[in-house]
């Protein structure tokens, strides 16, 4: 279908046009390639992470109980925006329906607020572990993890819902080209065919208050919880705890420092190939790295995961001997 024909009679939008990189075509299969795999070893390594957690008892516990349930939304998170993507990078029409591009969005900043939510329930569980050890048993029960679950879900799809309804009621009636490879909130405002100032700020509101109130909140926590190791006689509790909380706010920083680049920082919306490269690393690179920064510096979730991948290998070779 060509762009022209993507109106309707009453003039407004029935699909938008996904851009994507614009390149030559063998570019464009070595980037289908390079992004695919990336895809693949995403969906495996955190999906390798909620087996271990599933499999081994000794992790049953609430920190690896939110780090399953934090994987499992990284697979629902790349999953929200990369298959699509994927698709547009071998098609030559690169469309997507109109409430395909308005669910896409509300899913993808469900996914980016409810992670926002997870990122703070983890710093509150280290924070509770390390500066209240005695009290940590009492305060985080099994019923308190699954509230937390709960409300890190749930916050993450309400907190879109209004923007994702004035969205909605926003006028589009030509062009419909975006200049980026899925609806994000910059593109789609701009092809409005009219001014929608509520809109915009309720949307900037919104996504300020996630990012700057789950940000502030998780830096406290860990600023309390680095005063706390400092304390601590030089030892083996010492670098466990510093160990775990590293790769805890090394996640933190990977995440908010590319949404923060993006939505944060003044000009970062007007240069399409800037905006295009920091998306793709928050919503690509974050989700890779995640599993290799809490496996490899977790010597527990590494036994576990050797336990579920040496299973998995003996019954393979036991399926390939029948």
């Amino acid at each position: 279908m060509s762009i022209s024909e993507a109106n309707n009679i009453s003039g407004s939008v029935s699909e938008f046009i996904l851009l994507g990189f614009p390149c030559r075509r063998e570019l464009q299969v070595l980037l289908f390639v390079i992004f695919s795999i990336i895809y693949l070893l995403t969906l495996m390594g955190n999906t390798s992470i909620i087996c271990a957690v599933a499999s081994s008892r000794k992790l049953h516990t609430p920190m690896y109980i939110l780090l399953a349930n934090f994987s499992f939304l990284e697979i629902c998170y790349v999953s929200s925006d990369v298959p699509k993507m994927l698709a547009n990078i071998i098609s030559q029409t690169k469309s997507i329906s109109y409430a395909g591009c308005l669910l896409q969005f509300y899913f993808f900043f469900s996914m980016c607020a409810a992670e926002g939510y997870f990122l703070s329930a983890m710093s509150f569980d280290r924070f509770l572990a390390i500066c209240r050890p005695l009290h940590y048993p009492t305060i985080m029960t099994h019923h308190l993890c699954a509230r937390l679950v709960f409300f890190c879900w749930v916050g993450g799809f309400l907190s879109i819902l209004i923007p994702a309804i004035l969205m909605s009621q926003v006028p589009f009636c030509g062009p419909n080209i975006i200049d980026h490879f899925f609806c994000d909130l910059g593109p789609l405002l701009a092809l409005s065919c009219a001014p929608v100032p509520k809109t915009t700020l309720t949307c900037a509101t919104v996504s300020s208050l996630i990012i700057f109130i789950t940000f502030l909140y998780i830096l406290g926590s860990y600023t309390l919880v680095l005063r706390a190791v400092l304390r601590v006689p030089a030892g083996s509790g010492r670098n466990k705890a510093f160990s775990t909380c590293a790769s805890h706010f090394l996640v933190v920083s990977l995440f908010y420092g590319s949404v923060m680049v993006m939505y944060v920082s003044p000009g970062s919306r007007s240069h399409p190939g800037t905006q295009k490269f920091v998306t793709l690393f928050y919503c690509m690179a974050t989700p890779f790295f995640n599993p290799l920064i809490y496996s490899l510096r977790n010597k527990d979730m590494k036994d576990a995961l050797k336990k579920v991948l040496g299973a998995s290998s003996k019954e393979i070779s036991k399926n390939t001997e029948k």
